[in-house]
């Protein structure tokens, strides 16, 4: 018989005192001008502020995970729009 996983308790927002509720997020990273998007990272979540936070063994795997660069040659590659900003554009 599989036993369920207790669910970590994240605590509070340290930005807004609600509770942080526990997600599946998506999270980037810039590495060497390069996005990398590490998916379905367990964090927890603030439901009124959108305040994310992971816990440290998560944090140590995804470092684990960037630092492998033949895992991410092998990923999938996604293609994301860029426009510039231009302030002579911008109306404040």
């Amino acid at each position: 018989m599989k036993r369920k996983a207790k669910k970590y308790d994240y605590g509070r927002c340290e930005i807004c005192n609600t509770v942080m509720q526990e997600k599946r997020i998506s999270q980037d990273f810039w590495i060497r001008k390069k996005l990398i998007v590490v998916e379905d990272v367990p964090a927890g979540v603030c439901p009124n502020c959108g305040e994310k936070v992971v816990k440290a063994d998560v944090g140590r795997w995804i470092i684990r995970l960037i630092e492998n660069s033949e895992r991410i040659a092998k990923a999938p590659r996604i293609s994301v729009p860029t426009i510039k900003f231009d302030i002579k554009e911008a109306t404040f």
